[in-house]
């Protein structure tokens, strides 16, 4: 089943490269290359920001805007 797919994807990319031609090619690496560039520079800082919440202390829970005692009274 990969082998299929694998397959295509080569068969995919030949049509490709004689469609548009092998001089764009270099284009599509640097933009391929940036791309992977970014995802892993996102990816280690949502890491770093997870791991950053994980270590931290606990803070108390925000006060209640309605302030303390809200929706304690019974109706009249």
């Amino acid at each position: 089943m990969p082998t299929d797919i694998l397959l295509i994807l080569i068969i995919i990319l030949v049509a490709v490269i004689v469609i548009r031609g092998p001089k764009t090619m270099p284009k599509w690496g640097a933009a391929l290359g940036k791309g992977v560039k970014d995802a892993k520079s996102e990816a280690a800082k949502a890491q770093a920001e997870i791991q950053a919440r994980a270590t931290a202390p606990d803070a108390p829970p925000p006060p209640d805007p309605a302030g303390p005692g809200a929706g304690t009274q019974p109706p009249a």
